[in-house]
């Protein structure tokens, strides 16, 4: 039997996608709960989400959280995974998005059908797990991390179990990079870099803002690359975007347009033909080693 030394483990991509604003124009809870308890303006909530956190000193993640379930305790509306996973069927998405991730698989597949790559789909969100989980382009992830309730007998929220904010969005990236994709285990062990089975130069992360800069850092810091979409005609979102690209935060910014053959599907494309010319170069640094020093 060939051991793990004997082969190149190394070929397996990872594109890693934030959730809201980066896939979809609005937060999540904005298409799916918020309406439901009366909330047709979004700002609304996020400022009163604001306001009790800077009053609380609470998280802010925590915090929305929080407010959500109040608020539809009092509306009488049940926040259950069930429910939480109907109401995905109202997110609207950039164009293209739909389509993206089979077509972004099967440009790979085709594309470098001689080096075996593997390509995986993540999201790291501070929004809900079951909210993306029950979205229709949820089955085109290979794991979701975001943040998600503890639910009672009788299958209702009562509080935050587990919670990602913009700095805790990089233990995600660890967990891939490492391949302890479980909360359980530990990532804090030391692991040489050949023994990890996603090397951060394979990785290539999509956000749209400030909120994904510590993940971008991380990736970019470590070899792998970035980019950061706006909304289409959004000076502000376009601005943001600017000051990361100059900030060398991110390899490239494109507008949130995931259509065939647009601008940030070519840059995607163009991304993922390095990263594999990198890993058709360290499979055959790989081999040569094996072949004259083994």
């Amino acid at each position: 039997m060939r051991s793990k030394k004997d082969t190149f483990m190394h070929n397996v991509i990872a594109i890693v996608y934030d959730f809201d604003g980066t896939l979809t124009p609005q937060p999540m809870q904005e298409y799916t709960i918020l309406p439901e308890i009366g909330i047709t303006k979004g700002r609304q909530f996020w400022k009163a989400v604001e306001k009790e956190a800077f009053k609380t000193g609470g998280e802010d993640i925590v915090t929305y959280m929080r407010l959500m379930i109040e608020m539809s305790n009092r509306k009488r509306f049940p926040v259950t995974t069930k429910v939480l996973k109907s109401l995905a069927k109202n997110i609207n998405y950039y164009p293209g998005v739909k389509t993206f991730f089979k077509r972004i698989s099967d440009y790979v597949e085709t594309q470098f059908d001689d080096i075996n790559v593997v390509l995986r789909h993540y999201i790291i969100s501070a929004g809900l797990k079951e909210i993306i989980s029950g979205a229709s382009i949820a089955k085109y992830f290979y794991r979701i991390f975001a943040s998600e309730y503890y639910y009672n007998e009788y299958g209702q929220a009562v509080f935050p179990k587990v919670i990602v904010n913009d700095t805790l969005k990089t233990q995600f990236i660890f967990r891939i990079n490492k391949g302890k994709e479980s909360l359980h285990e530990n990532i804090n062990l030391y692991m040489p870099a050949e023994q990890r089975p996603i090397p951060f130069q394979n990785i290539l992360y999509i956000g749209d803002g400030l909120t994904d800069v510590p993940c971008m850092t991380v990736i970019r810091k470590n070899g792998g690359y970035a980019i950061a979409v706006f909304k289409p005609g959004d000076s502000k979102g376009l601005k943001t975007c600017k000051k990361l690209l100059r900030a060398e935060r991110v390899n490239f910014i494109a507008g949130a347009d995931y259509t065939n053959q647009k601008e940030l599907d070519r840059l995607v494309k163009l991304l993922l033909n390095n990263i594999v010319e990198g890993i058709r170069y360290n499979k055959e640094t790989f081999n040569q080693s094996k072949k004259y020093f083994s």
